[in-house]
């Protein structure tokens, strides 16, 4: 019938190579990624923790027990981690289209193991330095069984929640993930996070940590730091 519409407009479908027009997807926020560390890094850090030092006045979970490692326990750790940090500037560098004019240098800040148990969580925060970094070591049964339950839209009971920036419904903002053993994800250490808290009797173990970059600070040119500083 003349005059009549179903209210849907018509769509083509067309490949997007095939096109005269360039055509570009930016992407935009901050650079996050997941991804798998191996078991023997794992175990490393599970026997590691033991030998460590209360941490909580240093963070804002509300969790009871924090602890940091020592500086011989992140000696022994770092040269795994480094495989990883090695992954997310190559991850840079995909996400933004463009080489490092500098690679960065990292020097690991901190780094400490969380015991997340019933009822505990850690609300929305940052971080010091660079880049941070999550990794998941103990998932229990009981909380992997209550996040499977859970209805709703985000991580769910023991899920981390990223979020950025502000936007209309159209806009990506926030991420949830509720993790897996050995899952890692490294980000901007600025970047908000926060973890869900969990009703199952059990622990769940996370360990995080804070990267700087000292490549911004020992190349510096001194003529240009004099330049910079000289009063006018």
């Amino acid at each position: 019938m003349v005059g009549t519409s179903d209210g849907l407009t018509e769509r083509k479908e067309q490949v997007m190579e095939e096109q005269d027009n360039n055509v570009n997807i930016y992407n935009w926020g901050p650079c996050l990624m997941k991804c798998t560390i191996t078991n023997e890094l794992r175990e490393l850090l599970l026997s590691e923790a033991k030998v460590g030092f209360d941490y909580k006045d240093k963070l804002a979970g509300i969790i009871e027990k924090e602890t940091g490692y020592t500086d011989k326990s992140k000696d022994k750790i770092l040269p795994h981690l480094s495989k990883c940090f090695g992954l997310y500037d190559q991850a840079q560098e995909y996400y933004k289209r463009e080489k490092f004019k500098q690679k960065p240098e990292y020097i690991m800040s901190a780094l400490w193991i969380n015991y997340q148990k019933q009822h505990e969580f850690n609300p929305p925060h940052d971080h010091d330095g660079a880049i941070s970094f999550v990794i998941y070591l103990q998932i229990p049964d009981e909380l992997k069984k209550e996040n499977e339950a859970y209805v709703g839209k985000s991580g769910g009971p023991g899920g981390i929640q990223f979020f950025y920036g502000d936007g209309t419904r159209d806009a990506i903002t926030y991420m949830s993930h509720f993790p897996k053993e050995r899952d890692m994800f490294i980000f901007p250490a600025w970047l908000k996070h926060w973890v869900n808290p969990f009703k199952s009797d059990c622990t769940r173990i996370s360990v995080s940590g804070n990267i700087h970059d000292s490549a911004k600070i020992n190349n510096i040119k001194l003529d240009d730091y004099k330049k910079n500083n000289s009063k006018t």
